[in-house]
């Protein structure tokens, strides 16, 4: 379902089923995706529905469609991980809730503060204009997921309140305050386990952590959201599918 409640469209429901028929190997890899015709039978949908819902396999990196020789189910390493694909940031919660999986969040701080340098390079703010500073763990089932530490401009964010850190700020974000996202600058590295992913994400100090900056920007093209996501390096990853057409 959507975050205001209503029911999950047609094209997700049918791309939740066959992703969970690709994943236990009722279609299995380099095998061919039932053709469009039979899809549509099945799932009693119209044409474009079924193509709505390869698409969204296809973004994922599990299907390839070519014309004239069907769709293809990929061999995927890591259909068994946690798997996102960097062109999606629409928010774990929601990317969550799509999938009926449970997220929690734990504020581990939540703060006003003056950006320093780096801060103000990334949101592109004056040293005057100040910041929240989150961290939250974002527990996925119970387990420790991601740590994050988040910074967003406290003029483009006004009355963010601590409720809102515990369930979902995109959606306060983009329902309550009518703000558009066009788009994310992300970057990927390695680094080593810090105090906090040890303390939070259960690290050794010799585990490898997988980190995510991102900055996301609105409609009018400005910075709202600078974030850096911890990843245990066992827990989660990332996919692009880069594909000539």
């Amino acid at each position: 379902y959507s975050l205001r409640g209503e029911e999950m469209p047609k094209y997700q429901e049918i791309a939740n089923i066959l992703r969970t028929r690709i994943k236990n190997k009722t279609y299995p890899p380099d095998s061919l995706l039932p053709n469009q015709i039979d899809l549509v039978e099945e799932f009693q949908v119209s044409r474009m529905t079924i193509k709505k819902a390869i698409g969204i396999l296809s973004m994922e990196g599990l299907v390839y469609s070519q014309r004239g020789a069907g769709t293809k189910i990929l061999n995927h390493p890591f259909v068994d991980r946690d798997t996102t694909t960097l062109t999606e940031y629409v928010g774990l919660s929601t990317e969550m809730r799509k999938a009926k999986r449970q997220l929690t969040s734990e504020v581990i701080d939540f703060q006003v503060a003056f950006p320093d340098k780096e801060i103000q390079e990334k949101l592109m703010l004056t040293e005057e204009q100040p910041v929240y500073k989150i961290i939250r763990l974002r527990i996925l089932e119970g387990r420790p997921f991601i740590l994050e530490h988040t910074y967003m401009p406290v003029h483009l964010v006004p009355n963010l309140k601590r409720s809102h850190l515990e369930t979902s700020i995109y959606q306060y974000v983009k329902e309550e305050l009518g703000i558009q996202f066009v788009g994310a600058y992300r970057t990927i590295s390695a680094d080593k386990s810090s105090l906090y992913d040890q303390k939070y994400l259960a690290c050794d100090p010799t585990d490898p952590v997988l980190e995510i900056q991102q900055i996301v920007y609105q409609k009018n093209g400005s910075p709202i959201e600078y974030s850096r996501s911890r990843n245990r390096y066992d827990t989660r990853v990332y996919s692009y599918l880069d594909v000539q057409r």
